[in-house]
């Protein structure tokens, strides 16, 4: 199904190069919010899991 597109579709680079500029720009973002992120979120974001609502009070 894919090849029969592929034949198809003239300037297939396009295609190609859009994804992975998706691809990277996407996992680029998410590396920058996790280094801008300050330490205390992501230590009560790591305990969220191993706490009870009623800890917190």
């Amino acid at each position: 199904m894919f090849r029969q597109f592929l034949e198809q579709v003239d300037d297939k680079n396009i295609y190609l190069i859009t994804s992975l500029g998706i691809f990277l720009g996407f996992f680029i973002l998410v590396g920058v919010v996790l280094l801008v992120m300050r330490k205390e979120e992501v230590t009560y974001m790591s305990q969220l899991p191993l706490t009870d609502e009623e800890d917190k009070i």
